[in-house]
């Protein structure tokens, strides 16, 4: 019982052990939260999967097989992890601004990927974006900016 309230209060043990290096916890990070963005309306789609897959592709200039790969881990990592923190705690410490703003947008295109967004989608983006300490004004700007682009 301690070791597991030791676990909570230190961390997410499961994502630090099982990312080593800072390129591999950023990516595992950001791959953490699109599936938790995917899961957050109870609805999981193979659509959702292949929406991940393919923005992982391009964002990180991984194949297929790869970013499958890091899906597959994200997923795992997100089923063992306690919280969020951890994982926008990687991407808060290790991008910029800028940056942010790009994981802002890929989280909205998983969100919006079934042409619908549910009130806890909406929630995940309130709450990655605070502690991403990303505006609101810019959180609003990118969900209209990838509603726009959509077919």
């Amino acid at each position: 019982m301690l070791g597991k309230l030791k676990d909570v209060l230190l961390g997410d043990r499961a994502y630090a052990e099982s990312a080593a290096d800072p390129q591999d916890r950023q990516q595992l990070a950001l791959a953490a939260l699109l599936v938790e963005m995917a899961r957050a309306d109870f609805d999981e789609s193979a659509g959702e999967h292949s929406e991940i897959v393919r923005l992982l592709s391009r964002h990180f200039d991984l194949s297929e097989a790869e970013a499958a790969a890091l899906l597959d881990r994200a997923g795992k990592a997100m089923d063992e992890a306690v919280c969020l923190f951890d994982f926008t705690r990687a991407l808060h410490d290790s991008l910029d601004y800028e940056q942010k703003l790009a994981v802002v947008e890929l989280l909205w295109q998983v969100a919006l990927a079934d042409d619908r967004l549910d009130k806890y989608e909406e929630y995940l983006m309130r709450k990655v974006g605070d502690l991403l300490y990303v505006s609101h004004a810019d959180i609003i700007r990118l969900r209209h900016a990838v509603e726009g682009a959509r077919p």
